[in-house]
C-alpha cells in the first residue's frame, strides 16, 4: 500500500492511500493514457466511486479539496504524480475517514479510464486514527 503525501494545510496524516492492486493498475493505465488524476464527488451515476481521468480532463475548482498526491515510480522511471480530489461537500461528510483506493472486478463508470479493463476502483474507508479538523 502507498500513502499519499499530505496536501491539506496544518495536517500531518495522510487521508488517502492506494492498495497494491490499485498501484499496479494505475501504472498500466498511465502507459495507455498518460498522467492521471482521481476525483470523488459523492453524487449519483457512479459519483460515489472514485473516478480516474487523464490529468486535467476533470476541471477542479475551489469547490474541491486536494486530499493527497501520490508519486508512483514505474520500474526504472521517473515518479508520476497522481492527485486525489474530492468535492468539498462530500469531504464535509467524510472528513473523519481515511480512504484507500482499491480495485475489484466489474464495470464501473464509462467515464473512468479503468472501465474498459473489466475492473473498477472503489473506496475502502476507516476512521482516522487522529482527528484533524478540516479548516
Amino acid at each position: 500500500m502507498i500513502e499519499a503525501a499530505v496536501t491539506i494545510e496544518n495536517e500531518s496524516s495522510s487521508r488517502v492511500a492506494l492498495s497494491d492492486s490499485a498501484v499496479e493498475l494505475l501504472r498500466q493505465l498511465w502507459q495507455q493514457h498518460g498522467p492521471l488524476m482521481f476525483h470523488q464527488s459523492g453524487g449519483c451515476c457512479d459519483g460515489s466511486s472514485p473516478m480516474c481521468f487523464p490529468a486535467g480532463d476533470f476541471m477542479t475548482s475551489a469547490q474541491d479539496v486536494l486530499l493527497g498526491r501520490f508519486d508512483l515510480a514505474p520500474a526504472g522511471g521517473e515518479p508520476q504524480p497522481i492527485e486525489f480530489w474530492m468535492s468539498a461537500e462530500q469531504f464535509a461528510y467524510w472528513s473523519h475517514t481515511h480512504l484507500t483506493v482499491d480495485v475489484v472486478a466489474g464495470r464501473g463508470s464509462g467515464f473512468s479510464v479503468e472501465a474498459p479493463e473489466g475492473v473498477r476502483f472503489l473506496i475502502r474507508s476507516r476512521l482516522m486514527e487522529t482527528a484533524e479538523p478540516f479548516a
